[in-house]
């Protein structure tokens, strides 16, 4: 006698949100395919498909993670695969939640680190997407401060299960959960950050980012999950941030923007458990400029402002300046003119009120005069005022030290179309030929997208003889 299939018991904990979010069955369907959509998924769902999975029939592949995110859009809050009743698959927005507390936290960053270090080329290839900004972005503008952030005793750490391990005898070389955090680590990880950020200037996001990573999975992870008080607590999550914030940077280089964005949003967090709400208005302008370059700048502008509205006025002229071009930026992709031009007086104005005394952040000292520049030639640049754009962008070159020199590469990237676009064909192609030996140079896909948007603007005067001279200069590079 044939057996017959086990029955499937109804899911009640669907059936519970679809009536809470208001949700027909088709229109649930309709929402997943078009989520399935911004991460190149071509989904056919119906009505019928939503009645199957009340019945208990499980979604395959990434569907139940899209499912969930379609739920959180639309309540507001985050909710997981498995708040759905739905079995947890292939996780596309895990490293997007804000999390709830510091140990969460530590969780998620944690699993983002070994997942990146162990060389998954998927990661990488995850798609950005715009609405992943949205809950982040509130969650920290608007949530408590962390109460506390201490560990343990030394020596001792206590698991999910609550009962105390000892950890095991490491040698001095490797450090395991549970050991102590002294100011010399929290010291070295700042070191290493510069140095990071030394060579990310120098060379691009791709020249050290996978060592990074692994430095961030092998020594910062035991650290968070070490033992240590309230302020070695927090200086170690503001240390901790920035190496987060800077991974995503080198991945934002090398355009894994999927990859990049997680980072962000958990650097984001990892700066409020630090207590730090001037760094997380930085990550926030962070995730405002990978917005502007893939084009998404009322989101820029979104970003940009909750920055502002999170560190209110007290923060010292020169973050207020860096804050303000930020928006600008947003503003100059979408084409609006005159709130471009108002952004970027204000951060004019902030910036000449700064002093030599002032006390600036160290992750702000970099927004000085050729900063300022650089922000004003882009911004004309996107709004065609190419007279404007190349006079801050010779300002910004005569300015930069050479240490930054894939900013310099963009400078002069946007300083060459600024001259095509006064009709200077001769200084727009030995510009960008500069530019395009420049970036044959490092490891950054943003230098050489830089370059090919050049080459793009260069088409209709492709039968020109600078234009054909060019083109040679390109092909002896290689």
């Amino acid at each position: 006698m044939t057996e017959r299939p086990a029955q499937r018991t109804p899911n009640r904990q669907l059936a519970a949100l679809i009536a809470e979010a208001g949700f027909s069955n088709a229109g649930l369907a309709r929402r997943v395919d078009q989520l399935g959509l911004e991460h190149g998924l071509d989904l056919r769902y119906d009505k019928t498909s939503v009645t199957r999975w009340l019945r208990g029939q499980q979604p395959r592949g990434t569907t139940p993670a899209l499912i969930a995110e379609v739920f959180t859009r639309r309540l507001g809050r985050r909710l997981t695969a498995q708040d759905l009743g739905l079995d947890a698959c292939a996780p596309v927005y895990a490293g997007l939640e804000f999390a709830a507390s510091p140990e969460e936290a530590i969780d998620i960053v944690g699993g983002l680190w070994r997942k990146d270090s162990g060389s998954h080329a998927e990661l990488r290839k995850i798609a950005f997407t715009p609405a992943g900004l949205v809950v982040p972005s509130r969650d920290w503008l608007i949530g408590r401060p962390d109460d506390k952030v201490a560990r343990g005793e030394p020596g001792v750490r206590v698991p999910a299960q609550g009962r105390p391990v000892v950890p095991r005898q490491r040698g001095q070389a490797e450090r395991g959960p549970g050991q102590k955090v002294t100011p010399g680590d929290i010291a070295a990880l700042r070191s290493v950050g510069e140095l990071f950020r030394t060579l990310d200037n120098m060379y691009g996001g791709g020249h050290a980012r996978q060592a990074l990573v692994r430095y961030l999975e092998h020594e910062c992870e035991p650290m968070l999950r070490g033992t240590y008080g309230e302020q070695t607590g927090r200086r170690l999550f503001a240390a901790v941030a920035d190496l987060t914030r800077l991974a995503g940077w080198t991945s934002y280089d090398i355009a894994a923007h999927g990859l990049a964005q997680r980072y962000f949003v958990q650097a984001l967090r990892l700066a409020q458990a630090a207590g730090d709400r001037g760094y997380g208005s930085y990550v926030l302008v962070t995730m405002s400029r990978q917005a502007v370059y893939l084009g998404h700048g009322r989101e820029a502008v979104q970003l940009a402002r909750v920055a502002q509205q999170g560190v209110g006025t007290t923060a010292p002229p020169v973050v207020q300046a860096l804050l303000h071009s930020a928006e600008a930026r947003g503003h100059g992709v979408l084409g609006e003119v005159r709130n471009c031009t108002a952004s970027l007086v204000r951060a004019e104005r902030a910036l000449e009120a700064s002093r030599p005394g002032d006390e600036v952040p160290f992750w702000a000292r970099f927004f000085d005069e050729a900063q300022m520049a650089d922000e004003f030639g882009h911004c004309h640049r996107d709004l065609q005022q190419f007279r404007a754009a190349a006079q801050h962008a010779e300002r910004s070159l005569q300015l930069r030290a050479p240490s930054f020199a894939r900013s310099r590469l963009f400078c002069r990237v946007v300083l060459a179309s600024a001259r095509l676009g006064l009709g200077e064909l001769d200084q727009a192609c030995a510009l960008g030929a500069e530019a395009a030996g420049a970036a044959a140079e490092m490891r950054s896909v943003r230098a050489v997208e830089y370059v090919r948007d050049f080459e793009r603007r260069l088409e209709p005067y492709k039968d020109a003889a600078p234009v054909r001279g060019y083109r040679d200069r390109i092909a002896a590079l290689g």
